[in-house]
């Protein structure tokens, strides 16, 4: 099974993590179904041309987590994720985004009003260009 995992070499942020933010998301947000057999950790770790001991690290992570689960001589699974997970976890993403984007302006003295008005901004020519795709 194919999942789609981007690694980014130049980034500082280690190896496991990308894969397991991004394996986490792709649970939470129901792209990977609930039951969903995940490749094993041999053939994980080809596809992502990294070692066994990441993979066996990540799936370890989001087993921890109640995320997945793993059968003896059956294989890793998808894990039910409830709609209260998922919320917290769609909530959680955006709220980390956020502060990380007030304390990049907060760094660049920008003022609470400015930071505002930057974010309507953004926000409408998003959602604008969302709404221009369904006409």
């Amino acid at each position: 099974m194919w999942i789609p995992i981007q690694i980014d070499e130049k980034s500082a942020e280690p190896l496991y993590h990308q894969i397991e933010t991004q394996l986490r998301s792709l649970i939470i947000s129901g792209n990977l179904a609930e039951g969903t057999m995940l490749p094993s950790i041999r053939e994980f770790a080809g596809d992502l041309k990294c070692s066994v001991i990441t993979v066996r690290r990540v799936y370890q992570d989001l087993e921890g987590e109640g995320l997945l689960r793993t059968r003896q001589g059956t294989g890793t699974f998808v894990s039910h994720v409830g709609d209260g997970a998922r919320e917290e976890y769609r909530r959680e993403t955006v709220r980390k985004a956020l502060e990380a984007a007030v304390d990049a302006g907060r760094s660049v003295q920008f003022g609470e009003e400015e930071l505002n008005e930057l974010f309507q901004e953004i926000v409408k020519r998003k959602y604008g260009d969302e709404n221009k795709k369904g006409e």
